[in-house]
């Protein structure tokens, strides 16, 4: 679960822990996030899963006490319980301006945190190629073209998701429409 955008490629745990030694409001600041969007978690489910009392947990989260180094350790264990091996992951197949588009390397499906890796192709040849690597990587599904999708299933035996591009299509049509004046 690691982070970028936030200045470093810390994961989750690791966020939590640096921001704990740098000072107690910055401590409570990212706790308050990590329970909130990178867990999406109530604060009462999250005090329950690490094992502290509600009561404790709604001090530390409004400055009202410093966590001591057990309280800590639990809340830290906690977080580490969520993140997932840095290896499970879902491959994205397409050509490199189609992923520069894809503005999130992590996404949270049904409670899941999943990392999204960017595997470029520009021929067909290439994308079979990348998606025999990315499965080799440890990749857990593979999203990819519908030129391609059909011969990557036959070579792969992880699952392959075609990606069906509604909206890019549409505009493409408009631009070559205005192209032919």
């Amino acid at each position: 679960m690691k982070t970028q955008g936030r200045g470093m490629n810390l994961s989750t745990s690791q966020r939590l822990m640096k921001a704990a030694f740098e000072s107690d409001e910055n401590f409570q600041i990212v706790l308050h996030r990590v329970i909130k969007e990178d867990l999406n978690m109530s604060a009462i489910d999250f005090a329950e899963e690490a094992g502290i009392p509600h009561s404790t947990l709604y001090k530390i989260l409004t400055g009202n006490r410093t966590p001591n180094i057990k309280t800590l350790r639990q809340i830290v264990l906690a977080v580490r319980m969520h993140e997932r091996p840095s290896d499970e992951f879902i491959a994205v197949i397409a050509a490199r301006m189609v992923l520069d588009t894809i503005t999130e390397t992590k996404r949270k499906i049904g409670g899941r945190l999943i990392t999204v890796k960017e595997y470029s192709a520009n021929s067909i040849e290439e994308a079979i190629i990348v998606a025999t690597r990315a499965e080799r990587d440890g990749a857990k599904a593979l999203v990819c073209a519908p030129i391609v999708s059909h011969t990557v299933e036959k070579i792969v035996s992880i699952p392959v998701t075609t990606i069906m591009p509604k909206e890019s299509i549409t505009e493409a049509i408009e631009i070559a429409m205005r192209k032919i004046g």
